[in-house]
């Protein structure tokens, strides 16, 4: 029986390191797992040179794929010790991790939701932000407050969605009608903000009424959720006035 209750807990530990390595981990996980690994670990940031140097987890190494030392950085780690992977959302973390795991490492642990949570959530990185540049709360909230209806729109310059939201915003900018005035903040240069209002998501819009959020929405938005959004605190800010 002994035995047999030894083998059963053998195969649930296994179990329970398969589905971490398969990131079904939860942020809190994460971290929990990597204050454990403690100097053993081996922390990869997936995204370019560029992004690293303005800001990333504390003790992480570059592993760019697009760069000429991609591989020979992979073959300098150890595949026994525990491996933590992170990009700004979950792309190029998710190609890396399968990587390692196809190639022998033993355990691999894939931010959940990638830096953007990491960052929203209040956990910490190492920045490199010039002073001046980032927004404080009270400047934000005073933006938010520039016009009746205010869409922020936080994203980065660097992330797939962000950018396919661009030209959406743009055309919205122009069209006849379109009530919101539309404000671009770049998460990279507001950690501290995006940690106070958690953004989690990149990208992430918010719809300010009268300086009061009435809606938010992360992820990629088509014109028409935005535009339906607007119009519907259009029609209340005209009730308002009547």
């Amino acid at each position: 029986m002994k035995k047999f209750r030894s083998i059963i807990v053998g195969l649930l530990a296994v179990a329970t390191v398969h589905a971490q390595n398969k990131n079904s981990l939860t942020l809190e996980q994460f971290n929990t797992n990597l204050k454990q690994a403690g100097s053993t670990a081996q922390i990869l940031d997936a995204r370019s040179n560029e992004e690293f140097l303005q800001n990333h987890i504390k003790g992480a190494v570059n592993v760019d794929q697009k760069s000429a030392t991609y591989q020979q950085t992979l073959d300098g780690l150890d595949k026994a010790k525990p491996t933590f992977v992170y990009s700004i959302a979950n792309g190029r973390s998710s190609i890396l991790s399968t990587q390692l795991r196809n190639n022998g490492f033993k355990a691999v642990y894939e931010l959940p939701g990638g830096l953007a949570n990491w960052v929203g959530s209040g956990y910490p990185i190492i920045s490199t932000t010039k002073k001046g540049v980032a927004l404080s709360l009270s400047q934000y909230q005073s933006l938010t407050g520039s016009a009746d209806l205010v869409l922020i729109d936080i994203g980065s310059k660097y992330c797939g969605a962000c950018k396919r939201l661009v030209p959406v915003l743009d055309s919205l900018k122009t069209k006849t009608g379109f009530a919101a005035k539309v404000i671009s903040i770049e998460q990279y240069d507001n950690t501290a903000l995006a940690k106070q209002l958690k953004i989690n998501v990149l990208p992430t819009l918010v719809l300010y009424r009268g300086k009061k959020e009435v809606w938010r929405r992360s992820g990629f938005s088509s014109t028409q959720l935005i535009e339906e959004a607007v119009n519907a605190n259009k029609t209340k800010l005209a009730s308002a006035v009547n």
